[in-house]
């Protein structure tokens, strides 16, 4: 998994914008079911956006994100406020949804 540019992060942020989350993550934390929805979700739609539900808290939020990422092997886009967004490309080029900015424009 290759790293994102910042201004490929910026292309899917922008594409995130109009998403509603699809995963929540309430006071239990990262589940297994919640990898498996978000593995689920990120394999049907690639750009997604998770919800914290009970957790306020700054560090709180990072680990929970860190943990996302590495479970699910996605790459954190962007976090606004209660809001994370991953992005994993699909391992089948046929089926990938968003094509990446190669260079800025």
């Amino acid at each position: 998994m290759k790293n994102l540019k910042g201004f490929q992060k910026k292309y899917l942020r922008g594409r995130a914008h109009a998403l509603k989350p699809i995963v929540f993550i309430g006071q239990k934390g990262v589940t297994d079911n919640v990898v498996r929805s978000t593995d689920e979700a990120l394999d049907k739609h690639e750009l997604i956006k998770i919800k914290f539900v009970d957790f306020k808290e700054k560090n709180q939020k990072k680990e929970l994100i860190a943990a996302v990422a590495s479970r699910s092997n996605c790459h954190l886009v962007g976090k606004i406020g209660h809001m994370a967004i991953f992005f994993r490309q699909h391992s089948d080029p046929e089926k990938r949804k968003i094509k990446l900015p190669q260079q800025k424009s």
